[in-house]
């Protein structure tokens, strides 16, 4: 992990963690990491110091992860109330826009993986002429939502409603929490995530650990698994004019590289694909030394 300070601010009467490195400089935009689903800020321990470099890089905790808070989670058609929170990409993506504008108070260059990725574009969005571009590192596709059930089978179509109605039970959403959040099953997903087995190691298996003893972390794993309909990265970068880049580790077993490919030749805001051999969904962790020359190619060129 980085040494640098962790920072807190209040965003909704929330509180949001950040770090930042590099200092002030005449550069005129900074750096914003978005992490994915069950990680956060410390995913970028690698990258982050060297893209300090270049200009102010900041990560930041999404609200229920890491630590920032982890507040109950509001379903589609529950009581809003004072301390719950709705899980979504609409929610995330003002969080980074709102930090953006009122820590950071530059334009952005926005660095999303995952579902961080989605975020990012989101984020892109409501900036406007405040964000610079998007890098996409092994974007999320939500290969689960209700908009992609055109493409699967008629009785996958025909179980989503039961689906759907399990996944509310939060007694189930717990249990399966309660199973997932134990070190030994962390490793085993890493070793699907990092095909090579490159940097899984008791440094990322504790950073991936710790947030999940936290009281709130099941609610944000229950808000996250009832997420059905919402944003699909195409669909937003179709509504963008700014520059969008693709990174892909080549060995996603979650986010198939022929679809990331599609993009590529379909949507006119991507600038260009670089694909990383032998990586799988976080090539930025697994293989750094290969991700950060492309990442500061790409800052230097898109700023």
């Amino acid at each position: 992990m980085t040494n640098t300070k962790t920072h807190f601010s209040n965003w909704n009467k929330l509180e949001v963690a950040w770090k930042k490195e590099g200092t002030e400089n005449n550069e005129p935009f900074s750096i914003l990491l978005i992490h994915g689903f069950g990680a956060n800020k410390e995913h970028w321990r690698k990258n982050q110091t060297i893209l300090g470099t270049i200009a102010p890089c900041y990560s930041i905790d999404l609200i229920g992860f890491g630590e920032s808070s982890q507040p109950p989670s509001k379903l589609l058609g529950e009581k809003k109330t004072n301390n719950n929170f709705c899980y979504n990409f609409d929610n995330w993506g003002e969080q980074i826009a709102d930090f953006s504008r009122s820590i950071i108070k530059k334009p952005v260059l926005l660095i999303g993986n995952s579902i961080g990725g989605v975020i990012a574009l989101r984020a892109a969005q409501i900036l406007g002429n405040h964000c610079k571009g998007v890098i996409l590192i092994n974007c999320a596709q939500r290969l689960m939502d209700d908009k992609q059930l055109l493409n699967k089978p008629v009785w996958e179509r025909s179980i989503r409603p039961i689906l759907k109605l399990i996944t509310r039970q939060r007694w189930l959403s717990r249990n399966l929490f309660k199973n997932a959040a134990r070190q030994s099953f962390i490793k085993k997903v890493l070793q699907i995530a990092y095909p090579s087995g490159k940097n899984i190691d008791e440094e990322l298996i504790n950073m991936l650990y710790r947030p999940t003893k936290r009281a709130g972390a099941s609610e944000a794993f229950h808000g996250f698994i009832n997420i059905f309909n919402d944003y699909l990265a195409p669909e937003l970068m179709e509504q963008l004019s700014l520059p969008v880049y693709l990174i892909w580790g080549k060995d996603d077993p979650w986010e198939p590289i022929a679809e990331a490919e599609n993009w590529y030749s379909s949507i006119k805001c991507i600038q260009s694909i670089t694909i990383i051999k032998e990586c799988g969904h976080c090539p930025h962790d697994e293989n750094p030394e290969e991700v950060n020359p492309v990442l500061i190619k790409i800052i230097q060129q898109a700023t």
